[in-house]
């Protein structure tokens, strides 16, 4: 699974938006030669035309091809301008011009996914006799892909498994990487069915500067931190793809056929990959893709082809799976479903993700109780006023204060959430007492995995790791 990388700058000049709406343009151009899905399609001219009328704000002018702008002042960011700048979204980057972050709503009718609605929630609660977890409750699980299907067959007594993954690509995870697997965990023990976990050692290694060994040795690493996440061994497979492929003909089988059904200007219309990518990278997300299918893990499944495979993710990791949704009935497959989760802010604010090369943009789960305390107060961007005066007057922004954002995560009373909303947005509550309440939230959150973590011994992982039938007959 691909990790974030923070925009360098999330403003745009003129000339720049002249090339975004170029380069999408040929994109488009790209994905109907290459007879893209109608859902892709559909997809990058809804951002082409918001593009267009981006370029159109900023300049004053319509986008014309081969003619750049003229007369134009450059866009600040400190001055007055009405330009609406584009969330930009996809499996390695996410940036937004905007404090309160991405802006979900726009994002659900790009990809063409649904919201998780309170109907939707409500099923779920029904048919799992369970109170809905708090990430579904607070929109932090906002969006799907065929979950009503998933509860369909769960109804009939026809089982399903899950899929998530992690991209290893540092030694240490922050809390923001717990976020799919506290959830897909939920998701484990209330429905009951079996969970396969990648590690992408392999994207790691064509994408960053690693060797193939340190690349492995990360993937073991953090397949200690998912274990401490809680998950049970009899119903669990964590597999490195470095490992995996070469044991598995079942999964490689489904890789090539994968790589069969799609063309070159595909990818390159869906991942944005160029000429001078190495061969490594355009056949990678069909790696992604394979364990959408349970026939890549016969220890598992036996020879079964119609088990229905359930994807929790955060939402920049859709075009993987709008690709695998597309190719899957060609090849005689069920499409895989998909519940996707919103980003996990940086400290210093939504507009960037948090950075597990940027030691001050995240909190690691290797930090200890001072760590946590100090980067909390020094780096969390505040949604309060500049004085005490002024604060208890006008009161705090919840919307762009990531301490409350982070809380909506970790802190799972309702109650006591929505008290110190209304608190800080009257004025009463303080951002050093808002820091504080996040403070004594992770702390000894991060402790306690920290101690589970400690119990993980190499022979846990290579029993999770080892291809083997789980606790399930098929």
């Amino acid at each position: 699974m691909a990790d974030f990388q923070n925009c360098d700058s999330c403003s745009s000049s003129p000339l720049e938006l002249f090339e975004r709406v170029t380069a999408q343009g040929e994109k488009v151009r790209s994905l109907k030669a290459g007879k893209a899905s109608t859902d892709e399609i559909d997809a990058a001219v809804k951002l082409l035309l918001s593009l267009k009328v981006t370029y159109k704000t900023a300049t004053g002018q319509d986008y014309k091809a081969g003619s750049p702008p003229v007369d134009f002042s450059p866009i600040s960011n400190n001055g007055p301008t009405t330009t609406q700048d584009e969330d930009f979204v996809d499996p390695w980057t996410v940036q937004t011009s905007n404090a309160k972050g991405v802006d979900y709503d726009k994002l659900i009718v790009r990809f063409g996914s649904s919201k998780i609605d309170k109907e939707l929630i409500n099923r779920i609660e029904r048919v799992t006799g369970k109170t809905p977890h708090h990430f579904l409750r607070r929109g932090i699980f906002f969006s799907h892909r065929d979950m009503n299907q998933i509860l369909d067959a769960y109804e009939n007594k026809k089982s399903f498994y899950l899929y998530t993954g992690r991209g290893p690509s540092s030694e240490a995870m922050h809390v923001g990487h717990l976020i799919p697997f506290i959830f897909t965990k939920w998701l484990q023990e209330v429905f009951n069915v079996p969970l396969v976990i990648q590690l992408t050692d392999d994207e790691k290694f064509l994408w960053k500067e690693l060797t193939v060994q340190k690349a492995y040795e990360y993937a073991i690493e953090n397949a200690k931190d998912i274990i401490a996440c809680g998950f049970d061994i009899n119903k669990t497979f964590i597999f490195s793809d470095l490992d995996y492929l070469g044991r598995s003909s079942g999964f490689y089988k489904n890789v090539v056929k994968i790589q069969k059904h799609v063309t070159f200007n595909q990818v390159k219309g869906i991942f944005g990959f160029t000429d001078s990518d190495c061969i490594g990278k355009i056949s990678f997300p069909a790696i992604q893709a394979a364990p959408s299918f349970s026939s890549s893990f016969p220890q598992i499944f036996k020879d079964k082809k119609d088990i229905q495979c359930l994807i929790p993710c955060a939402i920049d990791q859709d075009p993987y799976f709008r690709m695998t949704r597309d190719v899957a009935p060609r090849i005689g497959y069920l499409k895989p479903a998909l519940l996707h989760s919103i980003f996990f802010p940086a400290l210093q604010g939504a507009q960037t993700k948090m950075s597990a090369s940027d030691p001050n943009s995240s909190i690691f789960l290797t930090d200890t109780p001072k760590q946590i305390k100090t980067k909390i107060n020094k780096h969390a961007f505040s949604g309060g006023k500049d004085t005490i005066e002024e604060h208890r007057k006008y009161g705090g922004n919840c919307e762009v204060d990531v301490s409350y954002m982070y809380l909506t995560f970790f802190l799972e009373d309702d109650d006591k959430l929505e008290k110190m909303k209304q608190a800080y947005a009257s004025g009463a509550l303080l951002t050093g007492e808002l820091k504080k309440v996040l403070i004594e939230t992770l702390q000894p959150l991060i402790a306690a995995h920290q101690q589970r973590r400690k119990q993980i011994t190499d022979e846990m992982v290579k029993q999770f790791m080892t291809p083997r039938k789980l606790a399930f007959d098929f």
